[in-house]
């Protein structure tokens, strides 16, 4: 069972036990995996961490340790980033979330009916159900 979309941030701190992730965020990343259910990411998050590495904003090595969290933690699964997730990009307006990955990422959450792992003020005050 789906449990959550991660956002960016929230998928790196869980990666690297980082106490800016929330404990109710990092009770649903730990629910999920000790009950073989998943939590998704956007592959826009990926793209995300590429470009906060080359505006110097996050550690080099922050890419390849979240890859290879990936790749060992079966619970963590790949959403895809189709047609039905961009129409839903329409659900997050632009006026409350105005930066285009994080709406693609909400978008992602709508889409699949379950909330967003996110500290994002602007997107927890929009209609996107989220857990922090």
């Amino acid at each position: 069972m789906l449990r959550a979309v991660a956002d960016t941030h929230a998928l790196i701190w869980y990666v690297f036990d980082d106490p800016r992730l929330s404990s109710i965020a990092n009770l649903v990343f730990d629910a999920a995996e000790a009950n073989d259910d998943q939590v998704a990411f956007s592959p826009v998050s990926i793209v995300e961490i590429i470009y906060l590495i080359e505006k110097g904003r996050i550690q080099p090595a922050t890419l390849s340790r979240v890859m290879q969290a990936i790749a060992i933690n079966s619970f963590l699964v790949e959403a895809e980033v189709d047609a039905e997730v961009a129409l839903a990009v329409q659900q997050v307006p632009r006026t409350q979330v105005p930066d285009m990955p994080d709406r693609i990422i909400a978008a992602t959450a709508l889409h699949l009916g379950v909330p967003l792992i996110s500290r994002d003020r602007r997107i927890s005050l929009s209609a996107v159900a989220t857990v922090w």
